[in-house]
């Protein structure tokens, strides 16, 4: 069983250089490939996004810019990792909760995914996340 603890910050490897910084995401950072890619941005500082868990989903996110909190939860305990530098990304293990809020202005989060858009792959509910997580 999944717990917080499985959430990893991963510092994306990078070339240094005076005229901007270059960030690399290949296949053997992520502990999968990578099947979707999409961003969230222009979000309302007082929005949020995810409120969700995945079955079998895994989730690189990175700030690309500003920066947001998530929190994870796994039935049991929760914390609050805050991103803001684009050169690390959160790596969200499956039967995870989780929820982006606090967003800057300017914002944006890079998702790659393990795998396409799949509904049946998702816990929408808080109560059924909590008794998947009891079975």
């Amino acid at each position: 069983m999944t717990n917080i603890e499985d959430v990893t910050l991963i510092e994306i490897p990078k070339v240094k250089d005076n005229r901007g910084n270059l960030a690399i995401v290949e296949k053997d950072i992520l502990p999968y490939s990578i099947k979707r890619v999409y961003y969230l941005y222009d979000v309302p500082s007082d929005a949020y996004r995810g409120g969700h868990a995945h079955k079998a989903l895994y989730q690189f996110l990175i700030p690309l810019s500003g920066s947001f909190d998530v929190i994870i939860d796994d039935a049991t305990n929760k914390k609050i990792v805050t991103l803001n530098k684009p050169d690390k990304g959160l790596l969200i293990v499956p039967g995870i909760w989780r929820e982006l809020e606090n967003f800057s202005s300017g914002a944006v989060c890079l998702v790659l995914a393990s795998e396409v858009y799949l509904e049946e792959d998702y816990i929408r509910d808080y109560k059924d996340f909590i008794l998947s997580k009891s079975r």
